[in-house]
């Protein structure tokens, strides 16, 4: 057979994909019209299982890893390309996020057999890329790459009260993985989750760095009072503190915004949080995220002082624990390099650009030459049942990658 159109999309392959993400679509429903299917949970297995059933029904082997991630096989070669990405979501989460790379990987995988082409492929879709479930991302694809080990996960508990280490005792996984084996390089195609590529035009993302992510709990802690009965120059109001922190929270990521650094206050509990009481405590849940280090120190640091200040000026007490830190990542150059230019060789505009989420390909970075490739998403709206991403941009992305593999396993 020959090779695929370089610029097209086949009425056969947008079918194909259509069919691929109906298989996945009902799973997780929820009545807001998104998906749950949190990491390690009943959804996302079942999931696995649907991924298995697709995999198995083209004839392609089935394999499960020692933590539960799941892999569609055309060989049992030891050395292969793999193609990866997840299938759980956040909470009342989009249907695009993590199985659009999925479907991709799928979609190259038929191709490869269709055109009697001799490359050894996994498609791998890992446990638990979000943090939604345990407060930990990309575990799946960490504990196997060793960018994780137990210490990291086993004691997180899930939002049904149960650590990560009972869950894997009764699936039989263990924390103590061998490190995958056998990756030739890692690609993995992902919708943008942001606003770029829809504002430039541009049908695919090339990325070059993937922000490195630090997330604290940031706590304020005053004094509980009776709203009407204390004097406002008598008061210690720990949310009147926590705005103001917010506020600077903000001025500290416009500052830093030359170096592409965030931050973002995303999580905020009171107590008591009753109408009739001056709030007594506060914790800020904060994410800073950024590709250059020495700017991600200088967010923390800055962020460690106000908070003393805000909370000396106003009798406060203050503290924080850093709940994840994980460094920048730079992604291969030379698979860059090739990708773009199989894409301008296929007159696929593209932009070369930073990835701000995190996703598994940081694990795979630091083990194997790695290429992330964004597709675009409207709106740049992601972690939402509004997200949407066209399937001839996901048939994009495969072409892409297909081109790609069969370039370089020549």
């Amino acid at each position: 057979m020959a090779k695929l159109p370089k610029d097209s999309h086949r009425v056969e392959d947008v079918a194909y994909a259509e069919y691929l993400f109906e298989k996945f679509y009902v799973i997780g429903s929820i009545s807001t019209g998104g998906v749950t299917r949190l990491g390690y949970s009943d959804a996302e297995t079942e999931m696995h299982k649907m991924f298995k059933s697709i995999g198995e029904k083209e004839g392609f082997r089935y394999e499960e890893d020692e933590v539960g991630n799941s892999f569609i096989c055309n060989s049992d070669s030891d050395s292969y390309y793999l193609i990866g990405s997840h299938l759980d979501s956040v909470v009342d989460g989009g249907r695009y996020d993590g199985v659009a790379g999925i479907i991709a990987g799928l979609i190259v995988l038929k191709w490869v057999k269709d055109n009697k082409l001799d490359i050894p492929i996994k498609v791998g879709a890992f446990r638990c890329e979000e943090s939604s479930n345990f407060g930990k991302c990309t575990v799946g694809s960490g504990l196997v790459t060793n960018a994780l080990n137990k210490h990291d996960v086993a004691e997180t508990v899930s939002k049904d009260g149960r650590t990560m280490e009972e869950i894997f005792k009764e699936n039989g996984y263990s924390l103590y993985p061998e490190r995958i084996s056998g990756v030739k390089q890692y690609l993995e195609l992902h919708i943008e989750q942001g606003k770029i590529l829809e504002e430039y035009g541009e049908r695919l993302g090339i990325a070059t760095t993937i922000a490195g992510p630090k997330r604290f709990l940031l706590h304020l802690i005053g004094e509980a009072e009776h709203s009407g009965a204390t004097p406002m120059d008598m008061r210690h109001d720990a949310l009147c503190g926590a705005a103001e922190l917010i506020s600077e929270i903000e001025s500290i990521g416009r500052d830093e915004a030359i170096w592409k650094s965030v931050a973002t206050v995303g999580t905020v509990e009171l107590k008591p949080n009753a109408l009739n009481v001056i709030p007594g405590s506060v914790t800020l849940g904060v994410d800073i995220r950024g590709i250059n280090q020495d700017s991600l120190n200088r967010m923390e640091n800055r962020i460690k002082d106000s908070g003393k200040k805000i909370a000396k000026k106003r009798g406060l007490k203050f503290y924080r624990d850093k709940i994840s830190e994980m460094s920048p990542v730079v992604l291969s150059r030379n698979m860059q390099e090739t990708l773009s230019h199989i894409a301008k060789d296929m007159k696929i505009s593209h932009r070369i650009m930073i990835s701000g989420a995190g996703h598994d390909a940081m694990s795979f970075a630091e083990i194997c030459d790695t290429a992330l490739i964004f597709i675009p998403c409207d709106k740049g709206i992601s972690h939402n049942k509004n997200e949407f991403a066209t399937i001839e941009s996901i048939c994009d992305g495969a072409i892409l990658i297909y081109e790609y593999l069969h370039e370089v396993s020549k």
